[in-house]
């Protein structure tokens, strides 16, 4: 019914790391970075905090991050940012190709644009060529929001969906680029309504084998935004359709990125890894279970060991609700318990957590 998707290789040249997207390579996880860049310089310590936190994210199972571009400052600074870091980067363009010309000068492994708002064919033409000679692929990215003329129109007249239009419009533009013999291509097309960016989807995938990027758009806040992006995901991915993710959250890089690596282990395309378990709290609460989580995940997410991990609020149920987890903490009274498999192995003063709790976690 749907088309398995091509492979197309992000990065693997100027020192950066190769990743694939599509074939039979496992879904990779995105996000996007938040900020401008147009403060960073060679050698400036704004350029080495914003290389740390790649190195964090990356740590946390990000495999690809998009910056905006808006101006030539934007893009010199991302050349700088790539020179330094081996995670492919992507530019997202807008309107002027010369930005994407740009950024291909420095280590940029994907330049992301919709050729509707680029211009005429030989702009779009220009961009393929200068990528076809550095290697870079190209990400087509399609809204809600930039649908052509036409297609608006028969929307807005109720000839034909949202959804459909999307794909059309993907579609159309993807045939620039075969016109062009250029099949580094990946493509997304993005809505704000889970059903219309499912349907899209669906659409494409039956017609084309570009690698799909799958994401709900504008999807909000953290919650809203997660759980938006949980059912468009999970209802695609059974299906086979998605060879790369970005849950876009009003939110944090860190927490789309920890969003996705979840929603794959749970629909089975992601195994190993710490699994992080910690209940809800209650009135029996007797250890600051947020906190110590809060203070703890990044670091238990960024390990790379196949281990599940208890936070639980009361040491009555702690242990026998997280007995099947390598490694437990629980507390109450003061105290504070340390659990393997079910079986307390030490209490603790409450002041002493997380010292004690590293000790252990440093044995498994």
């Amino acid at each position: 019914m749907y088309t398995s998707p091509r492979s197309v290789t992000i990065g693997g040249k100027n020192g950066i790391r190769a990743v694939t997207v599509g074939g039979t390579a496992p879904v990779t996880v995105q996000t996007m970075w938040k900020e401008g860049i147009t403060d960073v310089a060679e050698g400036s310590p704004r350029l080495q905090e914003i290389l740390d936190r790649i190195a964090s994210l990356r740590s946390l199972g990000c495999d690809i991050i998009r910056f905006a571009v808006p101006d030539m400052e934007s893009a010199r600074a991302l050349c700088t940012i790539a020179a330094h870091t081996d995670m492919p980067l992507v530019a997202d363009i807008h309107f002027d190709y010369r930005l994407a010309l740009a950024c291909l000068e420095g280590a940029v492994s994907v330049i992301r644009i919709n050729p509707g708002n680029i211009g005429s064919i030989e702009r779009v033409k220009a961009v393929v060529d200068a990528c076809r000679d550095k290697g870079a692929a190209i990400r087509i990215g399609v809204n809600t929001g930039s649908l052509p003329k036409d297609l608006e129109a028969q929307v807005e007249a109720g000839q034909k969906s949202r959804a459909a239009a999307l794909a059309e419009t993907a579609l159309r533009e993807a045939a620039v680029f075969d016109s062009l013999q250029f099949r580094d291509v990946v493509v997304s097309m993005k809505a704000s309504s889970v059903q219309e960016t499912v349907e899209a989807n669906e659409a494409f995938a039956r017609q084309s084998d570009i690698p799909l990027h799958i994401g709900v758009t504008e999807a909000g806040p953290l919650i809203p935004g997660i759980v938006k992006s949980t059912l468009a995901f999970s209802a695609l991915l059974k299906e086979g359709i998605g060879s790369t993710i970005r849950v876009s959250l009003s939110s944090t890089p860190e927490n789309e990125v920890i969003a996705g690596r979840e929603i794959l282990h749970e629909c089975g395309l992601r195994s190993g890894g710490v699994t992080l378990v910690s209940c809800p709290r209650c009135g029996r609460l007797g250890f600051d279970v947020h906190g110590f989580v809060e203070r703890w995940q990044p670091e238990l997410y960024a390990l790379k060991k196949n281990v599940t991990i208890a936070v639980m609020g009361c040491v009555v149920n702690g242990p026998g609700e997280g007995k099947h987890a390598d490694l437990g903490i629980a507390g109450g009274g003061g105290k504070v318990i340390l659990f393997k498999k079910g079986k307390i192995i030490r209490t603790i003063d409450a002041e002493n957590a997380d010292t004690e709790f590293r000790k252990e976690l440093e044995t498994l």
